[in-house]
């Protein structure tokens, strides 16, 4: 593998875990400020909106030093695309494409976080990675790197959906 893949891996790798840092940070001082992220997402339809505050910032924070070193790589871009995926379809898909279109926030940022996730997935983590440094070798082969990070990203997004997503029914709905 070229010097220059592995950089572009590396540059994806760190600036999706800034992405997914940031946010997560956000959310722990959310956190810390009372419960009005918990009480937004029970509003989206999710069940338990503590836990689920919790689970989100969490999940947003852990997955970033993950991206970075480069451990686990398509299993962390899976968890990106789930994240992703998740607000893409209690919070955004009903908002137009664009997230500019204001007061709301479409869907075109976190649906290109998603799809850009399991794409990058699918690449593998690059020799500039403690995957490669610790001779992992599976699921790192393309195919079965883009079913990891799919099915993590995808399958997971399902299985919490149906565990945690009661939306609410609109009339005539």
């Amino acid at each position: 593998m070229s010097d220059a893949v592995n950089l572009a891996l590396v540059v994806g790798r760190v600036w999706v875990a800034v992405v997914m840092g940031a946010h997560g940070l956000r959310h722990v001082r959310a956190l810390r400020s009372g419960p009005g992220m918990a009480n937004w997402l029970s509003s989206l339809g999710l069940s338990n909106g503590p836990l689920q505050a919790r689970l989100l910032t969490w999940s947003e924070v852990g997955v970033a030093p993950f991206l970075v070193l480069g451990l686990l790589t398509p299993g962390a871009y899976g968890v990106v695309a789930s994240l992703m995926l998740v607000a893409l379809l209690t919070n955004h898909r009903d908002k137009g494409f664009f997230i500019t279109a204001r007061p709301t926030e479409g869907w075109e940022y976190v649906g290109t976080l998603a799809v850009l996730a399991i794409a990058l997935g699918a690449l593998g983590p690059g020799e500039w990675s403690l995957d490669n440094a610790f001779d992992l070798a599976f699921p790192f082969e393309p195919s079965k790197a883009l079913a990891t990070a799919a099915a993590i990203g995808i399958g997971g997004t399902v299985a919490y959906l149906a565990t945690f997503w009661r939306p609410k029914r609109t009339a005539g709905s």
